[in-house]
């Protein structure tokens, strides 16, 4: 076993320290990251105070993973040591359902569905995985992730998941040059979520309630911005939408979104609330065919496919930097939304 350091919860009402870890020996198949960055996300928060429910202590959080390979197993073909290499939301699956053979890991229809980053059961060590907030982690080559070299490394991290998010369903109802597409939300996911659906060439408009975020909202990308709790600003777009991406986290009435959309449009949800939305009209989806549907990350071919769009259009995160002794602190002000956009742990300030 090799050690690492990490920063843990160790129980849902504690604040996270510092705690020493094991990881694996390098298997034949293995890749070792020394972690350089490592992206922090609205569920490391979720987990580490048990909000979901099902948390197993300590727990590591951190699946936003940016680091170099330091040690390769010797049947590796995809790194060499010294590559530039990631990990996103899983580091398992179980390989042989129809989901994975399709590319689909995220969607897992094994026993023990697919291996999350931190907090699930480890296929190969027994136990629970522990994630990014740690100074290194083994991870097999199939779910490592090539990192492309001429975008910010840091800037990166946030990509293996709020880039994903965004970017998966985007890609799966083909939006494309030209479509009208709405973007809910301002935060980790939804500026991503502007970035890349303009990079695909729509136009692109931001809802958002706080009209302090209409100038940032046009510079990271948004064509237009409206302010989604005024009624006249929403009606002058009714049946008007080809997609619409809600990236909302918090429960809300998806009736006044879905009635933006054209016929046979969809409105695709990836934030994930605490309580259940309002349950939508029937009626509004009835009469215009819409459809209202959900998205979970992406399967590693197409985040390796994300990244490499990213690289080819100069797309990253906007971020805040800080020390791994400041997480406390940062999930404090996560929760007042007091982030543009993403916080980022440099671990190199990673205590041993």
């Amino acid at each position: 076993m090799l050690k690492a350091y990490s920063y843990a919860a160790a129980a849902a009402d504690k604040p996270l320290g510092p705690l020493e870890i094991q990881r694996r020996d390098v298997g034949p198949n293995d890749v070792r990251i020394d972690i350089l960055f490592c992206g922090v996300c609205h569920s490391d928060l979720h987990m580490a105070r048990n909000e979901w429910g099902g948390s197993n202590f300590p727990v590591v959080p951190g699946h936003e993973i940016v680091g170099r390979v330091a040690e390769v197993g010797s049947d590796v073909s995809k790194f060499k040591v010294g590559d530039l290499a990631g990990v996103g939301c899983m580091v398992d699956s179980c390989r042989t359902c129809a989901s994975c053979k399709e590319g689909l890991e995220q969607f897992c229809e094994g026993p023990e569905s697919f291996t999350q980053t931190y907090n699930s059961p480890d296929r190969k060590s027994g136990g629970f995985t522990a994630g990014g907030y740690s100074t290194s982690i083994v991870v097999d080559e199939a779910f490592t992730l090539s990192i492309p070299g001429n975008l910010e490394l840091a800037a990166v991290a946030p990509l293996l998941c709020a880039g994903i998010t965004t970017y998966s369903p985007l890609r799966h109802w083909n939006v494309q040059k030209g479509h009208k597409v709405g973007i809910v939300g301002l935060g980790g996911l939804g500026h991503m979520g502007v970035k890349i659906a303009a990079a695909m060439g729509a136009h692109v408009v931001l809802f958002t309630t706080s009209p302090g975020k209409i100038e940032d909202a046009k510079r990271l990308g948004a064509h237009e911005v409206v302010i989604s709790k005024d009624p006249a600003q929403m009606a002058a777009h009714a049946n008007s939408f080809d997609f619409i991406l809600n990236t909302v986290a918090a429960s809300h009435d998806l009736d006044p979104f879905m009635a933006l959309l054209k016929r046979d449009a969809t409105m695709t949800l990836v934030g994930a609330p605490e309580h259940p939305h309002p349950s939508p009209s029937v009626m509004n989806m009835i009469f215009k065919r819409r459809s209202l549907a959900g998205s979970l990350i992406g399967g590693i071919a197409e985040t390796q496919e994300m990244l490499d769009f990213c690289a080819e259009h100069g797309i990253t995160s906007d971020i805040e930097m800080i020390r791994m002794d400041e997480i406390n602190k940062a999930y404090e002000r996560m929760l007042k939304s007091d982030v543009k956009y993403r916080f980022v742990i440099d671990m190199a300030t990673m205590e041993k």
